[in-house]
């Protein structure tokens, strides 16, 4: 059970958790919707870097949408989840040259940015789902 009861304002059960400030509610939602779509990266791939973020950041509403696909692992989403998981496993914003140095083997400087970007932002949106305790729906 979330912490809080879910407002009246939002579509999914998250943004009802946002949604006692719907400014904030929208503007979140409206940057979540622009960087999971198709961009300089593919919305498939940045798909399989959120489900391996979603194991490791503690929200069980995130991780129910599904584990990561590795059979439809393209070179770049295998490198793309790769940076992720050192993402993850290095002290807070730590990660290491050489993490970049692959990286900018496989991706220009756009594509690094719109990455990292995805990256922090989905972390953020799953630490808020693990703090406020948010659950899948059960049916």
């Amino acid at each position: 059970m979330a912490r809080i009861n879910q407002s009246n304002f939002g579509k999914t059960p998250f943004q009802k958790l946002l949604g006692y400030n719907t400014k904030v509610m929208e503007a979140w939602s409206n940057l979540g919707e622009i960087l999971e779509k198709d961009g300089l990266l593919s919305s498939k791939l940045k798909e399989q870097v959120r489900r391996s973020l979603a194991q490791s950041n503690g929200c069980e509403y995130c991780k129910a949408k599904g584990k990561p696909e590795p059979n439809a692992f393209d070179e770049k989403t295998s490198v793309a989840v790769g940076f992720a998981e050192v993402f993850l496993k290095s002290p807070k914003g730590m990660v290491p040259d050489f993490a970049f140095e692959i990286l900018n083997e496989y991706f220009s400087d756009n594509e690094v940015s719109e990455l990292c970007a995805f990256i922090s932002f989905t972390t953020a949106q799953q630490y808020f789902g693990a703090v406020m305790k948010l659950e899948p729906n059960r049916f």
